[in-house]
Formats: structure tokens, sequence, C-alpha cells
């Protein structure tokens, strides 16, 4: 699965367009690796994203191509959040 329909679907963001631009922008990383819109994700990979001045990292428990809101958080445990600071800064 795409890694923007995955953060759509998983609703960690709301829509895919946004999800696409975070991933232009760089901010999204997938096993450690820069992931473009089309990376694909599947179970197992971490997903780490720069949310303003926080990093959210995620582990993909299973992909689905539509989900319910009550049951997106099934699709992923998060894994850690930190805030972003000069010494860990990824980008």
């Amino acid at each position: 699965m795409r890694v923007d329909k995955f953060l759509k679907v998983s609703r960690l963001i709301k829509r895919r367009t946004v999800a696409k631009d975070v991933s232009d922008q760089g901010r999204v990383l997938v096993n450690g690796r820069e992931a473009k819109p089309s990376s694909s994700v599947k179970e197992g990979d971490e997903i780490t994203i720069q949310f303003g001045q926080k990093l959210v990292t995620v582990r993909v428990e299973r992909t689905a191509e539509t989900t319910k809101k009550d049951e997106a958080a099934q699709l992923y445990t998060v894994i850690k959040e930190e805030p972003i600071s000069k010494s860990n800064d990824l980008w």
C-alpha cells in the first residue's frame, strides 16, 4: 500500500492530499529512509512523521483499503512520540 494512502486510511493524517504534501516535503520516513508518497508500506514497517515540532513513530500492524473511524487506530501501534530538538533533528 502507498504510504500516503496508509496515512489517510489510518487517520494519522486526515486527507490524502495533505499526506502527499507531507511526504513530498521529506517529513515522512519509512524504516529510516525518506519516503515519497508512492513508497510502499507493509505490515511490520516503521513510519516516522514530523508533525510541527514533534516526531511520531508508528509500526504498521495491518493495511486496509478502507476502514471505519473507530477501527483506524488498529492499523498501527505508536512506538514513540518525541519533541524535536537540535540533537535529534533528523531533517
